[in-house]
């Protein structure tokens, strides 16, 4: 736990205060801080040193940009509850110069994933156009997940962020893993202008998330199990971040025969059964719930779902 003394020592101080304002709206780079705080990036990145050590913020490297998020809860929830109990109803100037910048970076943002949409809209109108609409899909996701909580969520392979766009509101917090930081740039660009302030990105593998064991209640694998060279240990590894009883929902393809997906998508399995599915599910301590088809189109859309109630089946018979 971080000393008291360290937080207020982190905190005294004008631009650290500011900082701290931005990082509750959403995550930022470093070079967006400078751009909003009109300061250069080594002191900026000075700044952002001071508040990581005291807890109050943590650092993130995607490729060659570092994003900066909040700290943990436990440190940061209480200091921000003091902020709220000072707020003056009339905000000062400087807090209504960083937001009309902030608006500046979300702008940024959304012009730059809008034309990086526009130059891969083939690639994608070709892959939704063999199966059914996107919209059934989510819809049907919708109806298997229902309408309560689904508490602690995780995205796996969140590319654009559309799942936590969807499930974020549903959720007490969601989490959005992805390998490919410019993806992680699409869907932070998606997510900024929905104003999620309880979603979260982060680079990392779906072989090894970054999360404790039973730290999640809902995980889903959205279009990315194909993607997988082992989807049994994608399936093992988001049953691990799941606490007793937490469910996982897969979309994905039931088995097909078309190659070229192989060549022009890097699609690694051509779709699943259920055989499989299930299998992998019995292995990593899941039991299923539910199953879903859904026809229309060259490919045949399945969601799998669901729920830990023990351990993965080869630890049970070690035991």
């Amino acid at each position: 736990m971080v000393a008291p003394l360290e937080i207020f020592r982190a905190l005294a101080d004008p631009t650290r205060l500011r900082m701290l304002g931005l990082l509750r709206s959403m995550e930022l780079s470093v070079g967006e801080l400078a751009q909003v705080l009109g300061q250069s990036q080594p002191r900026v990145s000075r700044h952002v040193k001071i508040l990581c050590d005291a807890g109050l913020a943590e650092r993130r490297k995607e490729g060659s940009w570092v994003f900066v998020a909040l700290g943990a809860r436990d440190v940061v929830d209480p200091v921000l509850a003091t902020f709220d109990a000072w707020r003056t109803s009339e905000p000062d100037h400087w807090t209504v110069a960083d937001e009309a910048r902030l608006a500046a970076v979300r702008a940024d943002r959304a012009a730059a994933a809008a034309e990086w949409f526009e130059e891969h809209a083939g690639e994608w109108d070709a892959i939704r156009s063999l199966h059914i609409a996107e919209s059934e899909v989510e819809a049907a996701m919708a109806r298997v997940l229902g309408d309560a909580s689904l508490g602690q969520l995780v995205d796996i392979g969140t590319g654009t962020g559309r799942m936590i766009e969807l499930f974020g509101p549903q959720s007490d917090h969601a989490l959005g893993i992805d390998r490919s930081s410019e993806m992680l740039r699409l869907a932070r660009a998606k997510l900024s202008e929905q104003g999620l302030n309880n979603a979260e990105l982060r680079q990392a593998d779906l072989y090894a998330l970054p999360l404790a064991d039973r730290a999640a209640d809902t995980a889903v694998l959205h279009h990315v199990l194909h993607f997988a060279q082992q989807p049994g240990g994608a399936i093992a590894e988001a049953a691990r971040v799941l606490n007793e009883g937490g469910r996982l929902l897969i979309a994905d393809f039931a088995p097909h025969d078309r190659e070229e997906l192989r060549i022009r998508d890097a699609h690694a399995r051509l779709g699943f059964s259920d055989e499989q599915i299930l299998g992998w599910f019995a292995a990593s301590g899941i039991s299923p719930v539910q199953i879903e088809t859904l026809e229309g189109g060259e490919l045949t859309v399945k969601l799998w779902l669901g729920r830990k109630t023990g351990e993965p089946a080869k630890r049970r018979k070690a035991a």
